[in-house]
């Protein structure tokens, strides 16, 4: 299925991995977002649980090994093109999920990957909706 200007909307999993009062962040490599900061991530493949994308997905973009925790949200990302056709169109389902092991490290579609202190989030070039999505996993984590 293609990715731009898609016939319905493409699923995806995003995982929020905390590690003291740290976030994992990637730098997007790819279109769309590219350059911004953002939580690992990619689309379901067919046939895939959410569980296994999400694990999968944070391997391949970080190195590190997670396990899947819970729901924190489920997001929409639409991105009109100039004219106002739909060039994106991505339904994300964002989890907490559980550091296991390894270190983080640029992988496939990542620039760059880092540990951020949850306050000074506002720092960095990060989506206003997504900034809520990490504090309210935060509580989530720290309510474990």
């Amino acid at each position: 299925m293609k990715r731009k200007y898609p016939e319905q909307p493409l699923v995806g999993v995003g995982g929020i991995v905390f590690l003291e009062d740290k976030v994992l962040l990637i730098k997007r490599k790819n279109p769309p977002g590219e350059g911004e900061w953002n939580i690992p991530g990619g689309l379901v493949k067919v046939g895939e649980t959410l569980e296994e994308a999400i694990v999968r997905e944070v391997e391949e973009e970080t190195g590190i090994k997670i396990s899947k925790e819970g729901l924190v949200e489920v997001v929409e990302r639409i991105f009109p093109d100039n004219a106002g056709k739909i060039r994106y169109h991505y339904v994300i389902i964002d989890f907490l999920c559980h550091f296991l092991k390894g270190k983080a490290q640029p992988q496939s579609d990542a620039l760059a990957v880092q540990w951020q202190p949850i306050e000074t989030l506002d720092d960095l070039n990060i989506n206003a909706e997504l900034k809520k999505v990490i504090k309210k996993a935060y509580l989530l984590w720290q309510k474990r």
